[in-house]
């Protein structure tokens, strides 16, 4: 056995059979790799359809996605493990070309994926367009330091030895963000193959888009407290968009002072919004040379983004300020007796 397929599944009835039609449909022989799916709790009809193919099956409490990779990968064989997830549908030469850096540079322990989308929504597009601006920013890096879990591949080894994700991430997001900067950290090697893709559901309307994006701002917070130098730049995030979520932190600040001095405040709080716009011109001239409504409309959706990333963001910071506060007044009393 060379590679271990790994899918966490909560509650996947809709999309989980697709997912695994198609990772039993690859190019590369059925012999050399294992697929298992660890079912963290699901109550729907999951189970039921996991049981109809030909895949290691292991079921747990609900523990989040973290903890059930986790676990795939405690009971995995191969030498090489790969996360997918149960909303993705991976392209027929997937495993083939996520795993073909190892073969080509021994001291890589990394591989990332790239997303595509059969998607028709306005915001599901816009959601491509981003994806699609990341990726031309990951291929400028000989090596990376972000690889998500929809398209990962580790060195075993590797990947239990740096212990695998944190579990006190609750939830499928930010999780990947911190094990790559831990694995950047101790020294290992990480690559993208924009060749190894999968086909995702994004969101589809704005409220859902704009809920994720909130969540992202409140746990890449939570990971930037453990890696502030990525704060200030990493090979996955246009340093616009880091800009553009700093001026929306900054809106906040002038709406509220805006309420009590209409003036000057009110003309600061149009410019900041204004130069939220005008920065996300580029990426919108890109954006319309492949989908002309996008392009059109992504200053606006840019200028959302930022709002809420930074919301999430600041929300993160006040839960972080109100821990350490609690763990010191602990300290300090533990240590007076």
């Amino acid at each position: 056995m060379k590679f271990s397929i790994i899918i966490p599944a909560y509650n996947a009835e809709t999309t989980i059979e697709n997912c695994i039609q198609a990772l039993l449909s690859q190019s590369v022989e059925r012999n050399l790799y294992e697929i298992i799916v660890v079912d963290d709790g699901s109550k729907d009809r999951t189970a039921e359809i996991i049981h109809t193919f030909p895949v290691n099956y292991h079921f747990q409490e609900n523990q989040g996605p973290a903890a059930a990779r986790n676990k795939g990968a405690q009971l995995s064989k191969g030498e090489i493990i790969l996360f997918t997830d149960s909303d993705c549908v991976p392209d027929r030469f997937w495993l083939e070309r996520m795993t073909a850096p190892f073969s080509e540079n021994p001291n890589i322990s990394g591989v990332k994926g790239a997303y595509k989308s059969r998607q028709r929504s306005l915001t599901a597009r816009f959601a491509q367009a981003e994806f699609e601006d990341r990726f031309a920013l990951l291929k400028k890096s000989d090596y990376i330091d972000m690889v998500d879990t929809y398209s990962a591949a580790f060195k075993r080894e590797v990947f239990i030895n740096a212990g695998g994700f944190d579990p006190s991430f609750p939830v499928a997001n930010n999780e990947d963000t911190e094990l790559s900067y831990r694995l950047v950290s101790q020294g290992h090697l990480m690559v993208f193959n924009p060749e190894a893709f999968v086909y995702h559901t994004h969101p589809d309307t704005l409220k859902k888009y704009l809920r994720i994006k909130f969540w992202r701002g409140y746990w890449r917070l939570v990971v930037y407290a453990g890696f502030p130098e990525k704060a200030i730049k990493d090979t996955y995030t246009p340093l616009v968009i880091k800009f553009q979520t700093l001026l929306a932190a900054m809106i906040f600040g002038f709406v509220f002072l805006s309420l009590f001095w209409p003036h000057p405040f009110f003309y600061i709080l149009l410019g900041l919004i204004i130069l939220v716009l005008g920065s996300a011109l580029p990426f919108s001239k890109v954006a319309f040379q492949k989908d002309k409504l996008v392009g059109l409309l992504s200053p606006f959706y840019c200028l959302l983004r930022a709002v809420v990333f930074a919301a999430g963001s600041l929300g993160a910071v006040g839960s972080v300020m109100k821990q350490k506060i609690f763990n010191d007044f602990w300290k300090n009393e533990l240590k007076n007796g």
